[in-house]
């Protein structure tokens, strides 16, 4: 539906994207993410054909973006993080506005109209000033407008920052509902939680490229092998300690309150074999598991934000008392 191939684009002494390439599925609600300053905003006015690449193709549906720009345009639908200032304009004149644009009119557009206020709870206020609307109001209106010309692919920036939790899920839920009805979604977040609950696939962008893409729960699954495992022991510390620093798999320890922290680049055997090991060693083992994956550390881990403590075998001897 929405690809980039081996895109560049500079501004002066500014690399905003770096041979950026991905590929946004049909039918995909797809997270794209990444830090400030990551080129995001670049990408989309790319996709949206406000400016074009340096060097490499944008395109959507199989069309080049710019090539035929009134067609091309009618593909997608873009909902901007901020509404733009209609303070004079009735809900209803809004939408009849930009139904205008798409040459749209008639009692087909009137009902169509109806059908996408319904679609995000606005029904009720077709007669009231734009100015008078809530930021939630006002974003809910912002993705009927984009679905005035039924677009197949919907690009969405920051759609819920700033809504209290209650229209958040509400705008998650028509998410879903247009999904369901077939239309490809790209949505630009720093709500992970909000990616996470809500994208089928997601792409993480830095520097102006793509340090990771695939499919949500694939992209997790990888995660969580590298992830450390959390051991919990009621006393006998320095016989765990001993045990653990005699795997040649065991690649660091660090601690977290109560708990040993390891980084393990064994296999499921081999941690299963690692743990017979502790409890044959008289470790009372509490608990032992592989922590499981989430988007915020991957996001974390991926762009460099984050920098785990690591400690010494030594500290963590010291640090973990015999219980």
């Amino acid at each position: 539906m929405l690809r980039f191939d081996h895109v560049t684009k500079q501004y002066g002494h500014v690399l905003a994207l770096d041979d950026l390439s991905m590929q946004v599925p049909d039918g995909a609600i797809y997270g794209f993410v990444g830090p400030n300053g990551a080129g995001k905003t670049t990408a989309i006015r790319l996709m949206c054909g406000l400016d074009f690449p340096d060097q490499g193709v944008v395109s959507i549906d199989d069309m080049e973006a710019g090539s035929v720009v009134r067609r091309m345009k009618r593909r997608f639908g873009y909902v901007p993080d901020v509404l733009g200032s209609y303070p004079n304009l009735r809900v209803q004149e809004y939408m009849d506005f930009f139904a205008s644009c798409y040459e749209l009119s008639g009692p087909k557009v009137k009902r169509r109209i109806q059908m996408l206020l319904d679609l995000v709870g606005l029904e009720d206020r077709q007669n009231q000033f734009m100015d008078s609307l809530s930021c939630g109001m006002q974003q809910k209106l912002s993705l009927a407008r984009a679905l005035i010309h039924d677009p197949k692919l919907l690009i969405l920036d920051e759609p819920t920052a700033g809504l209290d939790p209650t229209t958040r899920e509400e705008f998650r839920q028509i998410m879903l509902e247009l999904a369901e009805a077939g239309k490809t979604i790209l949505i630009s977040s720093h709500i992970l939680t909000d990616i996470a609950e809500l994208c089928t696939d997601i792409g993480i962008i830095d520097h102006g490229h793509m340090v990771m893409e695939g499919r949500l729960q694939e992209v997790l699954k990888e995660v969580n092998a590298s992830n450390p495992i959390t051991i919990s022991v009621a006393g006998a510390v320095s016989k765990a300690m001993e045990t653990l620093k005699a795997d040649g798999k065991v690649r660091s320890i660090s601690i977290r309150n109560r708990d040993i922290l390891i980084t393990y680049v064994g296999s499921a055997e081999e941690e299963a074999a690692l743990l017979r090991r502790l409890i044959t060693a008289n470790v009372p083992v509490r608990s032992f598991h592989r922590e499981k994956g989430n988007l915020e550390s991957l996001f974390l881990q991926l762009t460099g934000a984050r920098e785990e403590r690591r400690v010494t075998y030594y500290e963590a001897e010291s640090d973990l008392q015999e219980g």
